[in-house]
């Protein structure tokens, strides 16, 4: 073998090492750009604001003027922000378990096989998600007039004096509205892990003598722990997003619902109504942070069960 030949061997592997293969970015490079853009720019935009307040000179703007952390100072001293805070909070803690039970109950049904009619119910049932929820929640807000509706004939036929837009049940209709929304979604989640389930598995279990129940109990309900968890924790999200429902029905609720009702109204408020926008990103990224570490601590929980 020439010199020249091995010459030509030893350089080969070090021009290969050094060639670089970019294709996969040119895949990945739209979306990085675009997640870049409508996602990463407004977070820092959002941070940005935050750290600034308005330079009033008689009541004049006169430019921003850094204030570092005064504006998050100022909201964990806010009671509206915490009133807001705390309501989200009851509401997820009552909500998502009625919601995820009553989608987990129909999820179990459709599975049985011995419902009547399965399609056209699994379909009937989804269908309130494709509805928009300002949509779903006018028309709620009518079936709830006391005046006129529904809602206004149960009452005038019972004596009844029910009212789903007075402070003690605000609430209530609101909730009944997400959950009307959002069953038929999270029904969907939790049926498509059960037909990933062997048909073996239900087999072994009738040879050995369990009932309906049992293999509910044994099989269905542990296959079903990370599907719940993913369905605890985009309900955690969606319930800290809480906006559309209280925006429609302010107008029907004669006041009810304040400004501060839920933690994103009251950052609309701030931002588009009393013109504090670098407070009202402050808020928007505190709020940001505990809906993370809400949804994390439950992740945690849920992958400790599964360890056990």
């Amino acid at each position: 073998m020439s010199a020249a030949a091995v010459h030509s061997q030893k350089l080969t592997p070090k021009k290969r090492r050094a060639k670089k293969d970019w294709r996969g970015w040119i895949f990945v490079g739209p979306f990085m750009f675009f997640f870049a853009l409508v996602f990463i720019a407004p977070l820092l935009y959002a941070i940005y604001l935050s750290l600034f307040q308005p330079n009033m000179v008689w009541g004049v703007s006169e430019g921003e003027k850094f204030v570092g952390f005064d504006n998050y100072v100022t909201l964990f001293q806010d009671p509206n922000f915490w009133s807001g805070v705390t309501g989200v909070g009851l509401f997820l803690l009552i909500q998502v378990p009625i919601m995820l039970g009553i989608s987990l109950f129909l999820a179990l049904a459709l599975d049985s096989g011995r419902l009547w009619g399965a399609k056209f119910f699994r379909i009937s049932v989804f269908l309130p998600y494709a509805i928009p929820s300002v949509v779903a929640t006018l028309m709620w807000g009518f079936l709830y007039g006391t005046r006129y509706g529904v809602l206004a004939s149960v009452n005038r036929a019972f004596g009844w004096s029910v009212d789903f837009f007075t402070p003690g049940l605000i609430w209530v209709g609101i909730g009944n509205i997400v959950t009307w929304c959002y069953i038929g979604y999270n029904m969907l989640i939790l049926y498509s892990t059960l037909k990933t389930i062997p048909n073996s598995l239900y087999e072994a279990a009738i040879i050995d003598g369990a009932n309906e129940f049992d293999i509910i109990r044994a099989i269905k309900l542990p296959a079903l722990r990370g599907s719940l968890m993913i369905t605890v924790i985009f309900s955690i999200i969606g319930t800290f997003q809480l906006f559309n429902e209280p925006n429609v029905m302010q107008q029907m609720s004669n006041n009810v619902i304040t400004s501060h009702f839920t933690p994103n109204f009251y950052a609309f408020h701030l931002a588009f109504e009393a013109h504090s926008p670098n407070y009202s990103a402050a808020l928007a990224i505190v709020m940001g942070l505990i809906t993370v570490v809400v949804a994390y601590v439950v992740q945690l929980w849920g992958a400790r069960g599964d360890k056990k």
